[in-house]
């Protein structure tokens, strides 16, 4: 199994932007030594704990710090984007990193209404049309605009350079099928749902049409993680992001609090069930606890990569759980 990561830039509480994003370089580096295969950028707007509003420039500075790790979006929400735009973005990153840039995308808003409103300059925003556009966005990469097509004439620079790969997320299998008719890669957002089943990476094997883009089908499936060398430290530090998720679930505004503050927390019945359940979506315990969790997945389910996710309070509990993972399983 190949181990990626997925960072979603937090901001600890009493933490700057320029340190959040400055602990992105350090851990892409870290990353990059230990051998894991990719790491990706989200995209949320509006938001003051999460810096990553815009990761196709993180993804140009961190492919400049880093030897051989692949570098991209997880995901880029592309109903706010044109095709073209895209195209020429993603490609003019990938001739400079040729065979290390991934052009995730994501369905969703990536933000609030006010966020989403102001990104489309006061109009209401199109949510019927996303495959539309990736596909689009693909034949731009590919150069493969059909003759009747609108944009036929319209070219995306720069060209003759490698193609990024291109990967479609998703949290409910619904769009399984379709990254497969593509002939893109599938992945799975387990730190989302919680759903993940054997039925839905089916279908997106079964449907998979090969591609100049992948020629043979990859799936991946993103989890929140937190390992350490025990279980009890392990909990620990997953505190901070139990509480993190309550706040997001909840809609209240946050920053990644300190274990101390999230363990004393006043929780009501109601919000200790929520985060029973939101344990679905996160993996905590020693790293070979962790190790033995994601083997069994993979067994499983057969997936290619496990993306992981790591949000805690402390950046070095954060690097340390990269770490021992990697030596689990690496």
């Amino acid at each position: 199994m190949k181990l990626s990561v997925l960072d979603q830039t937090p901001t600890s509480n009493g933490q700057t932007s320029q340190q959040t994003l400055q602990n992105s370089v350090e851990l892409a580096q870290l990353v990059d030594k230990l051998g894991y295969n990719r790491i990706w950028y989200s995209e949320h707007h509006g938001s003051e704990n999460l810096a990553s509003a815009s990761p196709e420039i993180l993804i140009a500075h961190i492919a400049s710090v880093t030897k051989q790790i692949r570098v991209g979006s997880g995901g880029i929400m592309l109903m706010h984007y044109s095709p073209l735009k895209m195209a020429e973005l993603f490609k003019t990153l990938s001739t400079l990193y040729p065979n290390r840039i991934d052009f995730g995308v994501g369905r969703a808003p990536g933000g609030d209404w006010h966020s989403t409103l102001a990104l489309h300059e006061g109009k209401k925003p199109r949510m019927d049309n996303q495959y539309e556009k990736l596909k689009e966005t693909i034949m731009f990469m590919t150069e493969t605009m059909p003759e009747d097509h609108p944009y036929h004439n319209t070219l995306a620079a720069p060209f003759g350079g490698t193609l990024p790969e291109v990967w479609l997320l998703g949290s409910s299998g619904s769009s399984a099928a379709q990254a497969g008719q593509f002939g893109i890669g599938y992945s799975f957002a387990q730190f989302i749902s919680g759903q993940l089943s054997a039925p839905m990476l089916d279908a997106y094997r079964s449907n998979f049409v090969p591609s100049e883009i992948m020629p043979n089908p990859q799936v991946n499936v993103g989890y929140f993680v937190m390992a350490a060398e025990t279980t009890e430290e392990a909990e620990y530090h997953a505190a901070s992001l139990d509480l993190n998720l309550l706040f997001m679930d909840t809609g209240l505004p946050f920053k990644v609090l300190s274990p101390e503050d999230a363990l004393n927390y006043s929780y009501t019945e109601m919000d200790k069930m929520r985060i029973q359940h939101n344990r679905s979506r996160f993996l905590v315990g020693s790293a070979k606890e962790v190790a033995d969790t994601l083997r069994h997945h993979d067994e499983q389910f057969g997936i290619n990569e496990a993306v992981l996710g790591t949000i805690s309070h402390s950046h070095e509990a954060r690097l340390k759980s990269y770490e021992l993972l990697a030596k689990e399983l690496l």
